[in-house]
């Protein structure tokens, strides 16, 4: 069932600015419901680098606000300041915790995380390890550890946007020493995210 289009009561246009990290899903969202929102993608692993996601997530709202545009952020709570840097440029972001809360659900995301659950998306997949080296260093023996840590197995979350990327999430997998489980998600609770926060923008512009 297509979920109505927000109201479009403001003239101005709007940007969702946001994480690449489920860049095809959002996509075909906005197409689906014929929501009048461009977009504009950051790189999806900045989370890692709380300095470069402040600042390049700063510099793409700037940019698109110079342009006369409204923006919605499609963020978690990925930076300690984040609340303040919606503030500063006078919006607001997508509710949830993190991507996998806003793709799963929260009570599907704590029942896999409670069994030690680490997520992995095709776009982390298909460049896991440099990802990961370049965040931790080389030494698969330290890398192991941190996940092992906290992690008791890999979950490859596949959505109907997703190609084939089993190859890709076995080699992750294997890279951190867990074994690969699969599940398999739809864009429903994603959709009902994005359109709260389409339509919170839209109200707090009228």
């Amino acid at each position: 069932m297509t979920i109505e289009p927000p109201c479009t009561g403001t003239p101005r246009p709007m940007v969702m600015v946001g994480c690449g990290i489920l860049q095809k899903e959002v996509e075909a969202l906005i197409r689906k419901n014929g929501w009048n929102v461009e977009t504009r993608f950051i790189e999806s692993a900045l989370h890692n680098y709380f300095g470069r996601l402040w600042t390049e997530l700063d510099a793409a709202l700037t940019a698109e606000e110079r342009k006369g545009k409204d923006t919605v952020v499609f963020y978690g709570s990925c930076h300690p300041l984040m609340d303040r840097m919606l503030e500063t440029h006078r919006t607001l972001r997508t509710c949830g915790q993190n991507c996998i809360v806003m793709l799963l659900g929260y009570e599907r995301f704590m029942a896999e995380l409670s069994r030690g659950a680490y997520f992995l998306l095709e776009e982390w997949a298909l460049k896991w390890e440099p990802m990961l080296t370049a965040c931790f260093g080389n030494n698969r023996t330290v890398l192991r550890e941190i996940f092992h840590s906290s992690h008791k197995m890999i979950i490859a979350v596949r959505t109907p946007c997703s190609g084939d990327f089993t190859a890709a999430a076995e080699a992750a997998a294997r890279f951190v020493d867990l074994p690969l489980e699969w599940i398999d998600a739809d864009l429903t609770h994603l959709e009902s995210v994005l359109a709260d926060a389409i339509e919170s923008k839209k109200q707090s512009t009228e």
